[in-house]
């Protein structure tokens, strides 16, 4: 089943962030749109590299008014020593969600039961808590925020522009379309 167009599962947990541990909600996320990253741990080899690639890119998810949340089954304490000792990491300006309950990991359906990790995946959500995009992979496949950042710009354009459609590769500011019959068959 598709969560498309659903609703975020309720959940309430702990993050660490900017030095402090804060609680997450789903009700954290209304009222701004939100992209949530899940990746199967902290400390190991190819999450750092995708904490990183969101830390460089943070200022353009915060120009265009979205949070970034990177979710891992573990604990909020663990995000802390992780952001601690890890170059990488340490750059993230954005919440470390914990999920050690596995509420938020199984209700975005990226839980992997025999490792009680999470699958790679990214979600867009906007500001009334309903998801628009998603993208679960293979774990061994690191993404390129760039294109979440690219998707969240389109989910943003077509919410302000319900009779438009984005296009393949469609970047801000370029052509989009308006579904119509006199377009069926012609492109």
């Amino acid at each position: 089943m598709s969560l498309i167009n659903s609703q975020v599962p309720v959940f309430k947990t702990q993050a660490f962030h900017n030095g402090k541990f804060v609680e997450v909600s789903n009700e954290t996320l209304k009222g701004k749109w939100s992209a949530i990253i899940f990746m199967p741990a902290a400390f190991t080899f190819n999450c750092p590299t995708e904490v990183e690639d969101a830390a460089d890119n943070y200022a353009e998810f915060q120009k265009v008014g979205a949070e970034v949340y990177i979710v891992t089954t573990d604990t909020h304490f663990s995000h802390k020593v992780w952001h601690e000792t890890s170059p990488a990491v340490g750059k993230a300006r954005f919440p470390l969600v914990g999920d050690p309950t596995h509420t938020l990991t199984r209700g975005f359906g990226v839980h992997i039961d025999e490792e009680g990790l999470a699958l790679r995946g990214t979600f867009i959500v906007n500001p009334d808590g309903v998801i628009k995009t998603m993208e679960i992979h293979d774990n061994a496949i690191a993404r390129d925020v760039k294109e979440t950042l690219r998707k969240l710009k389109a989910a943003q354009f077509v919410a302000a522009h319900p009779n438009e459609v984005c296009p393949a590769k469609w970047n801000e500011g370029a052509k989009t379309l308006t579904p119509s019959l006199d377009l069926v068959g012609k492109i």
